[in-house]
């Protein structure tokens, strides 16, 4: 199916989407003109509180690509590069990530180090419980306690694996060298100049009312995430946000709003072919197994989700989940069509 053939790409989806019971909003557009958008299920199941198009949901690794934008713009200015090693920022801290471990290397996921969350195993992503307590990971400094005593698994620059604690020591690193606080470095270089005025890493014990809370399961068990995920997420995660603000960012990522032309090709040039994923991995951003498309994705205990930018169509589609399962039927189907 071509990807402009957007009544059945709409029918298609709406069809996943009711047939899954699936809680969130699935949006199409093309370069910001808006195709279709539809909501789905309960932002907050005790209130009665639905779903909008304009829900701010919490994405999960989608916010791995606003990590990598923010490190490439400090790499820009010269503040980083992508070779440097982060030995020397850390100095002291984490001393079992091996002092060769470049930017790059977190950037591609092929550090090694040691993963506080390792989404290799066969459990269930609602089965992962912090060994820190959620209500301090408020700050990135914080999540040292997190980082800290895992060793490194393989030589860096070897071998590729997804890795959460990476895209956190980018987030330290980040912060450190440019002496500015993650958050706002982020909100800085990211959000501000794309025109994502719904978009932040909110606070998951004080959510505002237009933010959908996430709950672990699809059925009527209303238990939420609030006792997996960090108060305040970091590089990794943790950010909300809304569908029309995601395409905001793909059009400012690949209009040169947020970098120049070559850097983002330099994000986006793919590394990797990860055949279990059936898909690409550049830095920070996944990338079709054999097509145009750039997405982003996010999966844990609560969110599930996914947004695809074809550069050549300009189409936005954004599947975005408040349950952990939630967003995979219609991602699946989704799927199915550029197949």
């Amino acid at each position: 199916m071509a990807t402009t053939d957007f009544p059945t790409l709409l029918a298609t989806l709406d069809d996943a989407a009711r047939g899954s019971g699936f809680d969130g909003v699935v949006s199409v557009d093309v370069d910001g003109d808006l195709v279709g958008a539809r909501a789905y299920g309960f932002a907050d199941r005790a209130y009665g509180v639905v779903n909008t198009v304009d829900t701010r949901f919490g994405v999960a690794s989608i916010a791995k690509g606003f990590t990598a934008v923010a490190v490439r713009a400090l790499i820009r200015d010269g503040v980083l590069a992508a070779d440097t090693t982060v030995r020397g920022i850390l100095r002291d801290d984490l001393p079992l990530i091996d002092a060769a471990v470049t930017v790059e290397q977190l950037l591609a996921h092929t550090s090694g180090i040691g993963d506080y969350l390792d989404e290799s195993g066969d459990g269930e992503i609602t089965d992962y419980v912090l060994d820190v307590p959620t209500h301090r990971l408020d700050t990135t400094e914080a999540f040292l306690a997190v980082l800290d005593g895992r060793p490194q698994v393989s030589s860096p620059g070897t071998t590729f694996a997804y890795n959460n604690s990476g895209y956190v020591v980018l987030a330290l690193i980040a912060e450190r060298a440019s002496g500015v606080p993650f958050h706002d470095l982020v909100a800085e270089r990211v959000f501000a100049p794309a025109g994502m005025t719904r978009t932040g890493y909110l606070r998951m014990d004080n959510l505002p009312g237009d933010a959908a809370r996430g709950y672990l399961f699809d059925d009527e068990d209303d238990r939420t995430n609030v006792l997996h995920l960090p108060v305040r997420g970091s590089g990794d995660g943790g950010v909300y946000t809304t569908a029309a603000d995601l395409s905001r960012f793909w059009r400012a990522l690949t209009d040169g709003t947020l970098l120049p032309t070559d850097a983002v090709h330099d994000l986006v040039r793919p590394r990797e072919t990860v055949d279990d994923e059936d898909l690409r991995y550049g830095a920070g951003f996944w990338l079709d197994l054999d097509g145009p498309g750039i997405l982003l994705e996010g999966y844990d205990a609560g969110v599930s989700g996914r947004s695809r930018f074809d550069p050549a169509t300009r189409v936005t589609v954004s599947i975005l989940a408040n349950t952990s399962e939630g967003a995979w039927p219609v991602i699946g189907r989704y799927a199915e069509l550029l197949d």
